[in-house]
């Protein structure tokens, strides 16, 4: 079983409380010791994107790791003292986790008192059998299933735990190992479930800083349960994210505001500057718009964006 273990580096200052004070010293460890490095972004980030508003019944998915374990406090906590009354339901779907696993995510429902509404599925095995990757599978399989049981439960949002650091991680994997500059958006509405929308609450928020409130408090979560991963060796466990966090941390070595830059950049876009783009499908070059600000006959017809005028590699002039 993989964990984020921090009792021994930490206060564990909630783990010797009878269970109501654990979870109400775990809250207030939110909204005190770290009120500015994760509830002032927390917030921010909900106010910015404009992820809850009044009426909303959102469905806070939790795996059992750290991050959606704090965004369950966090929700739980701004439900109690927003202005925009929201109504909140605790979701964890049981992929086929080990006894071990599934022991340790009620425990620490329990010491947090957060009503966790289970339900099994068999996804890691599903995931393993096909053809496809399966961290894909398991991930596409996920969402279908939390839309489904969320939208059964009266839901019309589903909360998840992505934090900055997968926004920023996720936008790098796109451009090397994906060709493309997109990113992981704070809120999406679902193509398949109509009326459902997908939310990031924790969007503004570091992992070094959920690790840190971890830590303070004394409590190991779930770090990875998939059982693909748990049979490899520690050293052996290797990809494209871990790559890439470990290439963010080296750029910030350099320069401080790498991290922050990247984030930045995807909200300032200059589409003036873009060689090509795409949307709802459709590819649009540079040259369409150039092409039009030109007189007529001084460039030839466009047949599709990207192919009239193939790109250089270079080896010749």
């Amino acid at each position: 079983m993989l964990l984020f273990d921090f009792p021994s580096a930490g206060r564990g200052i909630a783990r010797h409380l009878d269970t109501p004070d654990q979870a109400a010293a775990i809250e207030r460890s939110v909204i005190k010791k770290y009120k500015k490095t994760i509830w002032h972004p927390f917030v921010g980030g909900c106010k910015d994107y404009r992820l809850i508003n009044a009426g909303d019944r959102i469905a806070v998915c939790v795996s059992g790791g750290k991050d959606s374990f704090l965004l369950a406090v966090c929700l739980r906590h701004l439900q109690t003292y927003s202005d925009v009354p929201f109504e909140l339901e605790f979701l964890c779907m049981d992929p086929g986790y080990r006894p071990e696993n599934r022991a340790l995510i009620e425990e620490n429902a329990a010491r947090m008192q957060i009503p966790l509404h289970f339900f099994q599925t068999d996804v890691f095995e599903a995931a393993e059998s096909g053809k496809e990757s399966a961290c894909y599978l398991c991930g596409r399989m996920r969402r279908g299933y939390l839309y489904k049981h969320a939208q059964a439960l009266g839901c019309n949002k589903i909360a998840l735990g992505h934090h900055f650091d997968d926004v920023i991680e996720t936008t790098l994997m796109s451009m090397i190992w994906g060709g493309e500059v997109k990113t992981m958006l704070p809120r999406l509405q679902s193509a398949h479930y109509a009326g459902m929308e997908l939310i990031r609450p924790l969007y503004l928020v570091h992992e070094a800083q959920i690790v840190a409130w971890a830590r303070y408090n004394g409590i190991s979560f779930l770090q990875c349960a998939c059982r693909a991963a748990q049979r490899s060796e520690e050293g052996e466990r290797r990809g494209a994210r871990a790559e890439t966090k470990e290439l963010i941390a080296a750029l910030r070595k350099t320069n401080p505001q790498a991290d922050m830059n990247i984030f930045r950049s995807m909200h300032n876009i200059n589409l003036n500057m873009a060689l090509g783009w795409t949307k709802d499908g459709a590819a649009h070059s540079f040259l369409d718009e150039y092409q039009r600000a030109l007189p007529s006959g001084l460039l030839p017809p466009l047949e599709k964006a990207g192919e009239t005028f193939p790109c250089s590699t270079g080896e010749g002039s």
